[in-house]
């Protein structure tokens, strides 16, 4: 096994991977006190030839998008968080994903099976967990930190191997290679978007006035913008509990509003009156009219729906041999009973399973 750290652009070309079909990624980063997760470290494979590569040192980005030819499948397990942190390296290019851990629930695994209890259960091979929570920014890395992330990266060709045959035998290939996709495109829209509708997650603002509503998701994107401004978490400027109270009812004066924020760590004076400012501003009509409800909880008729959807969810998920919350997430089964619209996240391959029976258990 032969494995090479690389602190500069050219110690790596693309053409270090030969005709490599298939690779395997994983990261390290820290996520502590910023909005956005720090790359600390990349790691690649490709046959018997390893790479770890230092973005601390120099700037991965244009060496990773000619490491990630579309042409190559990339194979990384449970890789969500991953691609975030990618994001900014990648910019918009595309990416062929094999998520192993999805591959694994697919084939009747289990869901969110760990790395380690996967090469256990399919390879035989028991990995080290002692890095895990070690600080990956420090350099230079200890020889034990260097073998854990060697070996994050080692088995992911096998495992892609083992998994892409048990997914064939299923006939499930093309729902793997969907999920994927999708969790590709999702990573590169909220690296660079913010969510243009945030109030609707807030079920509890379901039945305020609609310039309330308007108000919150005022206040919400202006959370996001500014944690992304600043790079501090969200809640360092504005928690929860504080952007609904105060949306809702506004404070009078620039010091009332320093009265109830007081304790948020992240938000200075220039912040706060931004904030104010924006609170104090009338809700215009072209505000009114890009508002999207916020669907309510379930209740009345919707409940009982969402329990007999829940039941026949539970029922083709066993039947299927998979996850139940990978066939249909709960909180889709209560957005579709409430807004009788199909949600997004079934669309595709769940939707021609999903539809003709819950659509059939809605409410009349």
């Amino acid at each position: 096994m032969s494995t090479a750290w690389i602190d500069r652009a050219s110690a790596l070309a693309a053409d270090a991977l030969g005709g490599a079909a298939v690779i395997g990624l994983d990261t390290e980063f820290m996520r502590r006190n910023t909005f956005y997760p720090k790359l600390a470290l990349i790691q690649l494979a490709a046959g018997e030839r390893h790479w770890l590569i230092d973005p601390l040192a120099f700037d991965a980005g244009p060496l990773l998008r000619d490491l990630l030819d579309h042409r190559r499948c990339c194979v990384m397990h449970s890789a969500g968080e991953d691609l975030e942190v990618l994001a900014p390296l990648l910019g918009g290019a595309t990416m062929r994903l094999f998520d192993t851990q999805i591959a694994a629930a697919m084939c009747g695994m289990g869901a969110s099976l760990s790395y380690q209890k996967l090469v256990a259960t399919l390879l035989g091979i028991e990995l080290p967990k002692g890095e895990t929570r070690s600080d990956w920014l420090h350099r230079p890395l200890s020889a034990g930190q260097f073998d854990y992330a060697e070996q994050d990266v080692a088995y992911l060709e096998t495992l892609h191997a083992r998994l892409s045959e048990r997914l064939q035998r299923r006939a499930r290939t093309a729902w793997h290679a969907e999920d994927c996709a999708r969790l590709v495109q999702r990573a590169q829209r909220n690296g660079s978007d913010a969510d243009p509708q945030p109030q609707r997650a807030f079920r509890t603002a379901a039945e305020w006035p609609r310039a309330a509503q308007a108000r919150l998701r005022r206040v919400l994107r202006w959370r996001d913008a500014a944690a992304r401004r600043l790079d501090k978490p969200r809640p360092w400027l504005l928690d929860d509990a504080s952007a609904l109270a105060l949306a809702q009812h506004p404070p009078e004066t620039p010091n009332a509003l320093y009265e109830r924020t007081r304790a948020q760590r992240a938000l200075r004076g220039p912040q706060r009156a931004e904030l104010f400012s924006l609170l104090r501003a009338p809700i215009d009509t072209d505000e009114l009219a890009e508002l999207a409800p916020i669907p309510h909880a379930p209740r009345g008729e919707s409940k009982a729906a969402v329990g007999a959807m829940k039941t026949a969810v539970d029922a083709m998920a066993h039947e299927l041999d998979l996850p139940a919350g990978l066939l249909c997430p709960r909180r889709l089964i209560e957005e579709y009973a409430v807004t009788r619209q199909w949600p997004d996240g079934l669309e595709g391959w769940r939707r021609s399973l999903l539809e003709p029976k819950l659509a059939a258990l809605l409410p009349c």
